[in-house]
């Protein structure tokens, strides 16, 4: 009888082990069950779309389909919102996908799996995005040091003669749009919460260049890219441009401007000189606003043949003004311009199936520049490529918006 009642505490210590032991590395492998995600039409549309990613991806990391365990700029985008729900509305779930995304690529020591400092790749700074408040609501070293190892990035990242950030190792002398929204509000937060703001003036120093360089002086826009050498295909002899304007490209400079407002001192002295250029592009894009409230993929060649009406950039730049007035940056007549185009996102993309889980289309492929085969920034080059629907770039920009929004 005593053999037997040793045996049995033997066994349930060793459940209790394996019980602890199994919650305590259950971050790793935090996974949402399709059947668990109810999505209420009585929800705003951020829950709405936020509960449709979720049930379309229960493993955070598999957002867009992805199939093998790859750092990417798309997912840590994709779960942005989903900090910004979390704060507004305390569900654990949300914040337990984004910790789930988190654990599936910082091992114990704090180190990235599947991150090449040595590549320069400024798109990858974009998952530090999510480590602020993790390390913060969990005082894990491990997120810590994972932000510690993207800030030596930026310490190494190659840049122009002028101080710009390459986009690439591999694109030298380049900067693009894209690269001012990936890396900038990392870089801001950082610099901010750990360095006393030391950094807050090289910051400044790449929106000064996109204003001085990549800025048509026809339109207003700014263009994809700017190559300081003039040296690529795809580069103006003169100025060192590429030859479009994307809208996607403008969101992504546009919402970069706004979020790293978030983070700048108001005191600062750049502070006015960020808020001047997000006025100025503001009244720039809004003249582009198509009658229909959205944007089309090419920014200013309106309804010429192949080019068509895009709704990540719409709703980027429904963001962007939405937030601009809410926060005070913008004057309130571009909350009209966002509304409308909101309204119009929901009348032509956005469709709700039978288990009221919210659809966007009309997204545009993800467009680089240069490579091989050589892609030239043409008009052709962003119009001829087929649209996505479900894509989180479409689907995380729609959220954002419609939280400002309040919709």
């Amino acid at each position: 009888m005593k053999k037997i009642v040793r045996i049995t505490v033997i066994i349930v210590f060793l459940f209790m082990g394996y019980f602890v032991f199994a919650n305590k590395n259950a971050g790793t492998k935090k996974t949402v069950s399709k059947d668990q995600v109810v999505i209420s039409d009585t929800l705003k549309w951020s829950e709405r779309m936020a509960l449709s990613i979720m049930k379309r991806n229960p493993i955070a990391w598999q957002i867009d389909k992805v199939e093998k365990l790859k750092l990417d700029y798309k997912q840590s985008f994709a779960l942005i919102p989903f900090e910004n729900l979390y704060k507004k509305i305390k569900k654990s779930a949300y914040e337990d996908y984004i910790k789930g995304y988190a654990d599936a690529y910082i091992d114990s020591s704090g180190s990235i799996y599947h991150y090449e400092l040595q590549e320069y790749n400024i798109d990858l700074l974009n998952s530090g995005k999510l480590l602020f408040d993790l390390y913060k609501n969990t005082q894990d070293s491990r997120y810590l040091k994972a932000m510690q190892l993207l800030k030596k990035q930026i310490e190494g990242q190659p840049r122009t003669a002028s101080g710009g950030f390459w986009h690439k190792k591999i694109y030298p002398d380049q900067m693009w749009l894209d690269g001012l929204y990936m890396g900038a509000p990392f870089y801001t937060r950082f610099t901010v919460e750990f360095e006393n703001g030391n950094g807050l003036n090289d910051i400044a120093n790449q929106f000064e260049l996109v204003q001085s360089h990549f800025v048509s002086p026809k339109t207003g826009l700014p263009f994809h890219a700017w190559d300081e050498s003039k040296k690529i295909g795809w580069a103006n002899k003169e100025t060192g441009t590429s030859p479009t304007a994307w809208s996607r490209a403008i969101g992504w400079y546009a919402m970069a401007l706004v979020d790293v407002l978030d983070y700048y001192p108001k005191d600062h002295p750049k502070h006015k000189e960020l808020v001047t250029y997000l006025n100025q592009l503001a009244q720039a894009v809004s003249k582009y606003q198509d009658k229909s409230g959205l944007w089309f993929q090419v920014t200013d060649a309106g309804s010429r043949e192949g080019n068509y009406l895009e709704s990540s950039g719409s709703a980027m730049f429904a963001y962007v003004f939405a937030k601009g007035v809410n926060k005070g940056y913008l004057p309130k007549k571009y909350k009209k311009n966002a509304n409308k185009a909101f309204n119009r996102l929901l009348k032509e993309f956005v469709k709700v199936d039978q288990d009221g889980e919210v659809h966007l289309s009309q997204v545009s492929l993800s467009l680089g520049l240069g490579g091989t085969p050589f892609r030239d920034g043409s008009f052709k080059h962003y119009t001829e490529g087929k649209t996505l629907s479900d894509n989180s770039i479409g689907d995380s920009a729609f959220i954002v918006a419609a939280l400002e929004l309040d919709k």
